[in-house]
């Protein structure tokens, strides 16, 4: 499995780009904005993920882990495959994608081409609660949040989880009504799994 590759790009169009390293060249798929913004002979490092199947072996390359992490959960979704996870993710972003999830908007991922009604109904219901912060993108105000969380008992991803629902809603938040909010969430959260 060749989960990271760096070298130099010799070859690009507008969906994949050869990488050149140690004499070998790799073919990655990634997203058209980053093909398109490389230039040939620019030295670049990716994360990688490779698929297999029946006919073909193909590597799918991310400038960061939250790209990857994003990439591999969508793959989860029945009737998401990799082209269309990697589709979704050129259109709406990290971010975009969070945000679209935690806000149960299905509408931005019918936006995505070849992404019918039922598969972004599918990927709202899958990846609900399944999502994380990128550690990279945690403000100090929200690590503090998210530490608080973490003292108080809350498992680390659950806290992650309700801090991202309650920023997204409410990005004006400051550290003591972000807190209250999260903790809000959890608690809510908490009564629904007690019921079932």
């Amino acid at each position: 499995m060749i989960a990271f590759i760096s070298g130099r790009v010799i070859r690009k169009n507008s969906g994949s780009i050869v990488i050149e390293n140690n004499g070998l060249g790799y073919a990655v798929s990634v997203i058209p904005q980053l093909s398109m913004s490389l230039k040939i002979d620019e030295e670049i490092a990716l994360h990688t993920v490779q698929i297999f199947r029946e006919d073909s072996v193909t590597l799918f390359g991310f400038t960061s882990e939250a790209e990857l992490e994003m990439f591999q959960l969508l793959g989860t979704v029945t009737g998401v495959g990799p082209k269309s996870a990697l589709t979704i993710i050129a259109q709406l972003g990290v971010d975009g994608l969070q945000k679209a999830v935690a806000t149960a908007d299905d509408a931005m991922f019918r936006s995505v081409s070849g992404i019918g009604p039922k598969t972004a109904k599918l990927i709202v219901l899958n990846l609900s609660g399944k999502l994380v912060l990128d550690d990279g993108s945690i403000s100090e105000e929200k690590s503090n949040v998210l530490a608080a969380l973490i003292n108080l008992g809350y498992q680390d991803k659950l806290a992650r989880a309700a801090l991202q629902k309650v920023s997204l809603v409410g990005a004006d938040l400051g550290e003591a009504e972000l807190l209250k909010a999260a903790l809000s969430e959890l608690s809510s959260a908490r009564k629904v799994g007690q019921s079932e």
